[in-house]
């Protein structure tokens, strides 16, 4: 992790674009930020995209802008990012997921510094610094044909990989103090320390979805709990070596995916289909979220 800041302090200086890869939950959107308040546009606007969540003409609109009349629903003209931006840094998360029509229009921009506005006819100057994240590797998304190449190479410059929070010794227990000492400054409960067997449970986690899991997990121990220690009944089950219920499962054995399916539907449910609050129930982001329920056909 020192040699990823280090990184991150050499690479802000510079205007290249910069391509995040890790897991979800390992903080590349922090990164992003960090990367922006180091720079040289650091007095600039900082606009994060969520490419995942927005179908392709919207997204367009939303990069672009659009003028009047330019669709259904255009009533005046607006601005898109790259406007709004302008001489400040532009985040595109998840970037894999632009389709391959948005990918052409988004190269251009990239080599030209200039793009034209759904519906407009006149070109105008692009003047921010591009940062992309992705969970995906994007030389296998080439390979399989789903990104452009020459987009590729122009996003990737400087690639920054976050390690996940399984392989940074240490890491787990100073994290978890920190968001702890977060909650301690909200005084809704005081802890000043976790007990032998809640630490093991802590330690012994493999954190699939990373820091945000770790931060969420701390969330719960208090909402749930007591007292100024944390105790490892505090902790959810999946920490404890109890597996996720199955009673809703079809009978047999259940894959992986029939219970993250499940997991997803019930989270749905009881957040009443609010997907922000869903993907808290999760521990993972709206991004991932999203990300899932298309792969599970929702």
């Amino acid at each position: 992790m020192k040699d990823l800041f280090t990184l991150v302090e050499r690479v802000a200086r510079s205007e290249a674009s910069v391509l995040l890869r890790g897991e979800t939950g390992t903080g590349k959107e922090l990164v992003a930020r960090a990367l922006h308040q180091l720079g040289p546009r650091a007095d600039g606007e900082y606009r994060v995209i969520n490419c995942a969540t927005l179908t392709g003409e919207l997204l367009a609109s939303e990069l672009f802008g659009h003028v009047r009349g330019a669709f259904t629903g255009a009533v005046r003209d607006r601005p898109g990012v790259f406007a709004l931006a302008s001489g400040g840094t532009l985040f595109l998360d998840e970037v894999a997921e632009i389709s391959l029509d948005l990918q052409a229009k988004l190269l251009r921009v990239l080599q030209e510094r200039t793009y034209v506005p759904l519906g407009g006819t006149e070109p105008l100057q692009a003047d921010v610094r591009i940062f992309a994240a992705t969970h995906k590797a994007l030389r296998r998304e080439v390979a399989e044909g789903r990104f452009r190449a020459d987009l590729m190479y122009r996003i990737r410059v400087v690639p920054v990989f976050l390690p996940p929070l399984r392989e940074r010794d240490g890491d787990t227990e100073a994290l978890a103090w920190h968001f702890i000492e977060q909650h301690n400054q909200r005084g809704q409960r005081q802890v000043s320390a976790i007990e032998p067997r809640a630490m093991d449970a802590l330690l012994e986690y493999p954190w699939p979805g990373n820091v945000r899991e770790l931060k969420n997990v701390i969330e719960l121990v208090f909402a749930v709990g007591v007292g100024d220690t944390v105790r490892l009944e505090e902790l959810p089950p999946e920490l404890r070596g109890i597996a996720p219920p199955v009673g809703l499962i079809e009978r047999g054995e259940p894959s992986l995916m029939s219970i993250e399916r499940e997991q997803i539907l019930a989270a749905l449910r009881k957040s009443r289909g609010r997907k922000g609050r869903a993907a808290e129930l999760l521990g993972m982001s709206r991004t991932t979220l999203w990300r899932k329920m298309r792969e599970h056909g929702f």
